[in-house]
């Protein structure tokens, strides 16, 4: 099956916010339920520890997506403890009071839109998206890699979605999730019921989201095609597929990072 960008309902700049928000936070919660990169735990430090970065930015964050049971995940593995900014095109507007959860002081949301092609030089550090690279078209896809890779910082792509039966059948359970874990998200606030129950908007989104994300998705492939023109300088990638947790879903991920190794004289 080819990869098809059809169109993201919740992306569009003229999908209302406060939906956007209940959507996003009913994801991260459901992401911190089921724990789906737990498989990338060793992946993801071992690029860290190769960067050499001390400081994380995510892109396209939404209300925190995995990270806020992640970073406890890295350093309960051994990763040394490491600052974490999380961004977004569109910054959900609740999720800086729920911050500091999983990395008190060292977590923090940037309250300003950034774009994920072009970061400010503000923002250094190894980059990371979770479940968005799809969202971006081939062009601002090489873009978003090409920025990492011109100014010497990691990057990390991991991503559930995919073309795979397993994966579009797991879709049709995102709305069931998200009915049942409306309750619980917080903070509390009558927009969440609203959306996800008296007008069902929320659950509806995330199903059809769901499926063009599927659509969307990049297989390693197409990935290792966006990259192979940025090999060189001791930048390396890593691309492939991991199974793990208990949903058993493949999760394709694309690591890129300097070797610091390659860049510092050799001093014997």
């Amino acid at each position: 099956m080819r990869r098809m960008h059809l169109i993201e309902l919740h992306e569009q700049s003229w999908f209302p916010g406060s939906q956007r928000d209940v959507l996003t936070d009913e994801l991260q919660l459901l992401l911190s339920l089921t724990k789906p990169y737990q498989p990338l735990i060793r992946r993801l430090r071992g690029a860290l520890e190769r960067s050499g970065s001390t400081q994380i930015v995510d892109l396209c964050s939404g209300a925190g997506g995995p990270w806020l049971g992640l970073y406890p995940q890295l350093e309960r593995a051994g990763s040394p403890p490491f600052d974490l900014v999380l961004t977004d095109k569109y910054p959900n507007a609740g999720a800086s009071r729920a911050e500091k959860t999983a990395a008190g002081s060292r977590m923090r949301f940037s309250q300003e839109p950034v774009d994920a092609t072009r970061l400010p030089d503000s923002l250094r550090g190894f980059r990371t998206l979770f479940n968005s690279f799809h969202h971006f078209r081939p062009r601002e896809a090489r873009a978003i890699l090409q920025d990492a890779f011109e100014k010497k910082q990691g990057i990390g792509i991991f991503e559930t979605p995919g073309r795979h039966a397993l994966t579009i059948l797991m879709v049709f359970l995102v709305p069931v999730g998200a009915l049942l874990v409306a309750p619980f998200v917080r903070p509390f606030r009558w927009t969440v019921l609203l959306w996800t129950y008296l007008i069902p908007v929320v659950p509806a989104v995330l199903f059809f989201d769901g499926m063009v994300s599927c659509l969307r998705a990049y297989s390693p492939k197409e990935l290792g095609e966006l990259a192979e023109p940025l090999r060189a300088n001791g930048y390396q990638w890593e691309i492939g597929e991991e199974r793990g947790g208990w949903l058993r879903l493949p999760i394709t991920y694309l690591i890129g990072y300097p070797d610091r190794m390659t860049e510092e004289p050799n001093l014997r």
